[in-house]
């Protein structure tokens, strides 16, 4: 069985094809010597035979895992699940075509009892050891064995109820060991085959699971939205895991080189001090605000900075950049080419020509499948005092009825009207509702959100964070900031500022004249130059390698 090696003194590279676009990406960084933590990769190939139960790609998988776990550990110099210097890993799927969210990760696998105590021992911090303990077994919980993840959420409400706290990062080391021998207890009462202390069978339990999760239906209903249907399947990449959840000097965040919803020059970051990446993108919490962030961590902006600039000349485009923070250092965990609005893409495309990053004509592949005369932008006519504000994740203006679940959304939609779904948080389950939305809004999450980047990708306004929004599905009714709205009523939200406005507003259309009069130009030089008398034509390949001619 042969495995992917990344970081950790190995330079190997294989094609997005073979290990998924995210594993090959980080082979890429590392090769670059940028801080990725190292990683070892299992192959697309064995995704089918995994799901189809095939023995010998079992045979495959366990031998796989054995081979990388012992490169983790002499690349970190920690034994997988020890009682003194603990290894836990991340599990994360691949495709070699991003799909976010749409497929499982495990976090902290390893983290068995022993590796508890280890974590004690090697970090002087339990609350560290006991989060990483909670959010495996929850992870696990719902990702391999299946359970519901409400009894969970359910516990740690009634346990940050009862210590008076407002959230989980209050909650201190003994209130978070209780809550682990709580969750304990739930699994074992349903399942209660020993594996959550055997770092080893965790580990395999896991890459199952996120090879099968290539299955799940809102993968399939991605897939099938996004017509990604030929793709073989996902690889799993196994790597050391990183810890943003050590306190306020450590954080998981999201980072885009520029902002992938107007095509501004300027990167966007999300980050949430205290936390683990999923925190961040499974639009659980809402990011810190920029004073936090700079009060905690001065430096963090310049260098993350600096690493974008690169990434974007490596790349040749706009990146989305998954970063961990463990005690003030910055690891970066994936980057991939943005989702951007179909407004913002033209922008980008442009700019980065100016900028030599592409040439014209890659420039003007990249939008070649945007209905350029039906790209407009909509305003409000009249902005009056908005009912409620959030954080515009995905600019634009949409006008629907509202609807509180993804099944309420198609009905709605099924029946001739735009639909504005509201939801209490960005969860990619809802993909079927998101195609037929209208615009998307959300009580919790961040622009960075998996959740956002499929709203961008769609080319839908949306609205994450609204703090003052409380959505009661079973009422199909909302209230926001006081105010009680239902299902079906009429709501327009503006995704440029995070606007929410009761009724159906007036809205002016303009067009972006000045770039795609720039487009049209570029389309006649190309035409013009192609077909000079005497000269033979060449392909849009040739023309890329010769470079651009200009602009």
């Amino acid at each position: 069985m042969h495995i992917v090696r990344i970081g950790g003194g190995s330079t190997e590279t294989h094609s997005a094809d073979a290990i998924g676009a995210k594993a090959a990406n980080l082979a890429r960084m590392a090769a670059l010597g940028l801080p990725v933590p190292p990683a070892f990769v299992l192959p697309v190939k064995l995704c089918a035979a995994i799901i189809g139960k095939d023995a010998h790609a079992e045979r495959d998988l366990q031998e796989g895992l054995k081979q990388g776990i012992e490169f983790l550990e002499r690349a970190t110099e920690k034994r997988f699940g020890d009682h003194r210097q603990p290894l836990l890993v991340s599990v994360r799927s691949g495709a070699a075509r991003s799909m976010p969210g749409m497929l499982d990760t495990v976090l902290n696998v390893g983290c068995t009892s022993a590796a508890v105590q280890g974590l004690i021992r090697s970090s002087g911090r339990p609350r560290l050891a006991w989060d990483c303990r909670r959010r495996f077994l929850e992870s696990y919980a719902e990702t391999v064995l299946g359970l519901d993840p409400a009894m969970f959420s359910a516990r740690l409400a009634e346990l940050t109820l009862a210590e008076g706290v407002a959230s989980d990062r209050e909650l201190d080391s003994e209130a978070l060991e209780r809550l682990a021998a709580d969750e304990l207890a739930l699994i074992e009462e349903r399942y209660d085959d020993g594996r959550l202390e055997d770092a080893s069978a965790q580990l395999e339990s896991a890459a199952r699971a996120v090879y099968r999760s290539w299955m799940s239906e809102r993968a399939q209903s991605y897939r099938h939205l996004q017509q990604l249907d030929h793709l073989a399947g996902t690889a799993v990449t196994v790597q050391a895991m990183v810890f943003g959840n050590g306190g306020l000097s450590s954080g998981a965040g999201v980072a885009f080189s520029r902002d992938p919803s107007t095509g501004l020059r300027q990167p966007m970051i999300d980050l949430v001090l205290d936390a683990q990446g999923e925190d961040v993108v499974s639009g659980r919490r809402t990011p810190d605000t920029e004073e936090t962030i700079a009060r905690a961590l001065p430096d963090l902006a310049a260098e993350l900075g600096s690493i974008l600039q690169r990434l974007e000349q490596e790349f040749g485009d706009v990146q989305d950049v998954e970063f961990t923070i463990e005690d003030g250092k910055l690891s970066i965990l994936q980057t991939r080419s943005a989702k951007r609005t179909p407004r913002a893409a033209l922008r980008i495309a442009i700019d980065l020509a100016h900028e030599k990053l592409i040439t014209r004509e890659e420039a003007l592949d990249r939008i070649a499948g945007i209905d350029l005369a039906a790209l407009v932008e909509v305003c409000l006519v009249a902005a009056d005092q908005p009912l409620l504000t959030g954080i515009g994740a995905s600019g634009g203006i949409a006008i629907g009825r509202a609807a509180f679940s993804s099944q309420n959304a198609q009905r709605l939609s099924a029946a001739g009207d735009p639909v504005i779904l509201m939801r209490p948080d960005t969860s990619t389950a809802d993909v079927a509702g998101f195609a037929v939305a209208a615009g998307i809004v959300t009580a919790v999450g961040a622009r960075t959100a998996h959740a956002a980047l499929v709203a961008r990708q769609m080319g839908k306004p949306c609205i994450v964070g609204c703090s003052g929004m409380a959505i009661d599905v079973v009422a199909d009714r909302a209230q926001l900031a006081g105010t009680i709205i239902s299902g079906s009523d009429w709501v327009t939200i503006d995704g440029n500022n995070g606007n929410i406005y009761l009724g159906q507003r007036e809205t002016t259309v303009t067009r972006p004249e000045a770039e795609l009069a720039e487009i049209t130009t570029w389309r006649a030089q190309g035409r013009h130059h192609d077909h000079q008398p005497g000269k033979p034509k060449s392909s849009p390949v040739q023309r890329a390698r010769r470079g651009s001619t200009g602009g």
